[in-house]
């Protein structure tokens, strides 16, 4: 790489990756900045702290300066970030907006990048009260109007066209594909699927991820497959009431919760299922579920933004409709029967899953980076 080309980027971010409630976003953003750092540029992020954490370190070559918490962020990071800002020359600023927006192009002259994994729109009324709902929809209410000088990223086709009815014009938005970890997501030697046919769900269980919907749809399942296992990874503030809710449709054991569950963990799962479920109205790509189908896993999923994208319908796995617990269980229930159409579409996921990488998705980020930056 040139000199001249050598950036110092400054990334704001919710979280960073060292945070225990770190998810796909982070995951996202983690590991295109430690490539940028392997690319040979600077690279600062701006997150939250967390109990435990210190106010500065680097990771993987990456500055972090941490403040604030979840419910002052918004306000917090962007005095961090402008700090940073003054003490040294800062070529692009990356804001990571996956909550609420911090508005960084009103603190900083810089040029700003805004990276979208995906936006909650009407969405985060079904995770939370009515008021916070419209404050956050009242944020990404501003966006058009705060970033009208920005760079867009989105992370699948769905978020763009996300934006575009927003009111960000499609020219000033481009499209990357998240990419893979395949050295940990892959089939593992020696490994063979569990004898029980096992539905495996994925992810934070929190409400609007419509993970009562995969336990009602197997319940479902269970008519057809008496011998299938559902096995829910993942933490969050529903896990109690999903146990509870299990427990009502009567799962018994045939359901088991994992609770946080760590990647070599998640891994020997995946290894084992036969089928992975998605029941979210709205994601911005579908991480877990190329992670799925990277282990041979084929994915039942809503038909809704993100997963719509992620998913290859009729290929890699079924899109239905959202909210459809009988659909979800019709669609469940063929892979689990059908080892012919399971091992085709296992098939058909891993090659999906292969075509994926970070490497190709951090090179053409550090392409839009040096554009947007002006270099």
């Amino acid at each position: 790489m040139e000199t001249r080309s050598r950036l110092h980027l400054l990334a704001v971010n919710w979280r960073d990756i060292k945070n225990p409630e770190a998810g796909g976003a982070e995951v996202h953003l983690h590991e295109i900045l430690a490539r940028m750092v392997a690319r040979g540029h600077a690279v600062t992020l701006v997150a939250t702290g967390f109990p435990g954490s210190v106010t500065e370190e680097v990771v993987d070559g990456i500055r972090v300066l941490r403040g604030g918490s979840w419910w002052n962020a918004n306000f917090v990071l962007p005095r961090i970030a402008r700090r940073a800002l003054r003490a040294r020359d800062v070529d692009l600023v990356v804001e990571d907006i996956n909550k609420i927006p911090f508005l960084m192009p009103l603190y900083t002259r810089a040029p700003v990048a805004a990276v979208i994994p995906h936006l909650f729109g009407t969405t985060v009324f079904r995770e939370t009260n009515p008021l916070f709902a419209a404050y956050v929809l009242a944020w990404e209410a501003l966006i058009p109007l705060v970033y009208r000088a920005s760079r867009f990223v989105a992370i699948s086709p769905s978020t763009r066209d996300d934006l575009v009815r927003r009111g960000i014009a499609r020219e000033r938005i481009d499209v990357v594909l998240c990419g893979l970890d395949h050295a940990r997501y892959r089939l593992l030697p020696g490994a063979s699927r569990a004898e029980a046919p096992t539905v495996v769900h994925l992810g934070r269980l929190r409400k609007y991820k419509a993970v009562d919907v995969v336990l009602e749809a197997f319940a479902r399942v269970l008519r057809d497959v008496p011998g299938a296992r559902l096995v829910v990874v993942g933490d969050g503030p529903e896990l109690a009431a999903l146990r509870a809710h299990a427990r009502r449709l009567g799962l018994g054991d045939t359901a088991a919760f994992t609770g946080r569950a760590g990647a070599h963990e998640v891994v020997a799962i995946l290894n084992g299922a036969h089928v992975c479920a998605n029941a979210s109205p709205k994601e911005g790509w579908g991480l877990t579920v190329v992670e799925a189908n990277a282990c041979g896993v084929p994915v039942v999923g809503s038909d809704r933004p993100g997963l719509r994208d992620s998913i290859r319908d009729g290929e890699t796995g079924f899109l239905v409709p959202y909210g459809d617990a009988g659909a979800f269980a019709h669609k469940i229930t063929a892979l689990l029967t059908d080892p012919a159409l399971r091992r085709r579409m296992s098939e058909a996921a891993r090659a999906w899953a292969q075509s994926l990488t970070w490497e190709k998705t951090a090179a053409e980020m550090e392409a839009i980076f040096v554009k947007a930056a002006g270099k």
